[in-house]
């Protein structure tokens, strides 16, 4: 699977904060999987939304995980960034990871994270604490390869025979 980060924080893209939730991804991705970029941008929706418009355009990618700006903070506009560049949601996956993460920490309920799809495109937005990312990609992963097979037009997965 060929993927890019994005980690989205002010602090981060200025040099002030170490970024530590973007290789969390990377390092969760492991080497099955092919990373073909790890960008930084601001908490800001114009940078955001062109980066992520750039990362569609490239035909070599099938995922796009960002990490940062989905809480309720003025500064959290990674889902209104997302809602521009996606063609449809796909609401279930950022659910998952609210009910499956409530048990931990009620603070879930106060994540705006979104998921969809933009040019075949699968685009999900996690948080921005390392621990979370690790947290919600366990719970993810297993999706993201029958996700991508369905945006792709592959139905003849054994789980679509129901």
């Amino acid at each position: 699977m060929k993927y890019a980060v994005i980690t989205i924080s002010d602090s981060t893209s200025l040099g002030t904060n170490k970024d530590l939730s973007g290789p969390k991804i990377i390092e969760f991705m492991g080497s099955r999987n092919i990373l073909c970029s790890h960008n930084i941008v601001p908490d800001d929706v114009s940078s955001i939304v062109k980066l992520l418009n750039d990362l569609c355009d490239n035909s070599e990618l099938e995922l796009i995980l960002t990490t940062g700006g989905t809480g309720i903070g003025p500064r959290d506009v990674t889902p209104e960034a997302t809602k521009q560049v996606i063609d449809y949601e796909i609401p279930g996956i950022p659910e998952m990871m609210r009910v499956k993460n409530y048990s931990k920490s009620s603070y879930v309920a106060l994540s705006r994270a979104l998921a969809g799809v933009s040019h075949n495109k699968l685009v999900i937005n996690l948080p921005g604490s390392p621990k979370a990312v690790q947290e919600n990609l366990e719970i993810i992963y297993p999706l993201i390869k029958h996700a991508l097979e369905l945006i792709n037009g592959n139905t003849n997965h054994e789980s679509n025979k129901r």
